[in-house]
């Protein structure tokens, strides 16, 4: 599944690729999270543009809402987002701290109450599989006999609320215990420290909502932080937000039009979501 082609001397960081069946995929990947089968704010073909060539999929979300049956008659998640590159969906259980007011763990499963209403639902592992089988995924794991193989390895997720120091110290433990040929896969990872820090530990693979929801903060990812778009230092800023980023919202808009927008228009937030997820991927 990796094919590792470089090693740094002087840390843990390699670069190399993931061949995968919808495409090759270059590692160290960020990848997009599309909730329900899309990245809030973007369409498939946007995803697409920006170069993303893997993107995730909620399980759980999917599941209940439009629900595996539906996505299943559209094609899979391929054809109902009408995606031509890679997915990968995860198990559905990060909803137990997300949804933690709505969840309820036990031997069988983790029971939730939907926050849609209708009938409570238990994700079991048999349950999670049998969803993740229905969205057609090629790329999701299989069940496997004692002795198979296994395509890769995840050194987390984080718990959330440990210190960087600890988390680092976690990460890099984990990373030195896995197979090398294999990718190692952080979930939840997104703030640029992280990644430059858990690359050099080792990690090739990230996924994060950050990049989507801080552009519904009126917030801009730039190589030195972050800009505040709302704050009315940029009213007649006519600068883009970051002039070596390629995106089409750096190309033909300033930090005022977008300012301007935040105020009164919700195109603003569509803006800043293709601008960060260029610079994320």
């Amino acid at each position: 599944v990796l094919r590792v082609m470089a090693e740094c001397g002087r840390s843990r960081a390699r670069a190399g690729e993931l061949r995968l069946p919808h495409g090759n995929v270059p590692c160290p990947v960020f990848m997009p999270v599309g909730t329900r089968g899309t990245a809030k704010g973007l369409t498939a073909a946007q995803l697409a543009a920006l170069g993303c060539r893997i993107c995730l999929g909620n399980t759980f979300h999917l599941g209940t809402r439009p629900g595996s049956e539906l996505v299943r008659r559209s094609g899979g998640l391929h054809g109902f987002m009408d995606w031509p590159h890679n997915l990968l969906t995860d198990s559905g259980g990060f909803q137990m701290v997300s949804l933690l007011e709505l969840s309820e763990v036990s031997e069988e499963g983790v029971r939730f109450r939907p926050p849609h209403g209708g009938e409570e639902i238990l994700l079991s592992p048999e349950k999670s599989m049998e969803i993740q089988n229905a969205l057609g995924e090629p790329g999701t794991p299989k069940p496997r006999g004692d002795g198979e193989d296994i395509p890769g390895g995840v050194p987390g997720p984080p718990c959330g609320g440990e210190d960087k120091a600890r988390f680092w110290r976690t990460v890099k433990f984990s990373a030195e215990h896995l197979p090398r040929d294999k990718p190692r896969y952080l979930m939840g990872v997104g703030y640029a420290t992280d990644l430059v820090v858990c690359v050099a530990l080792g990690c090739d693979m990230f996924d994060c909502v950050f990049p989507t929801r801080t552009a519904r903060f009126g917030s801009a990812l730039v190589p030195w932080g972050s800009l505040q778009l709302k704050n009315h230092q940029f009213a007649k800023d006519f600068r883009p937000i970051d002039a070596d980023c390629g995106c089409s919202t750096c190309q033909r808009y300033s930090r005022a039009y977008l300012h301007a927008l935040l105020r009164s228009n919700t195109a603003a937030l569509h803006l800043l979501t293709l601008h960060n997820i260029a610079y994320q991927v």
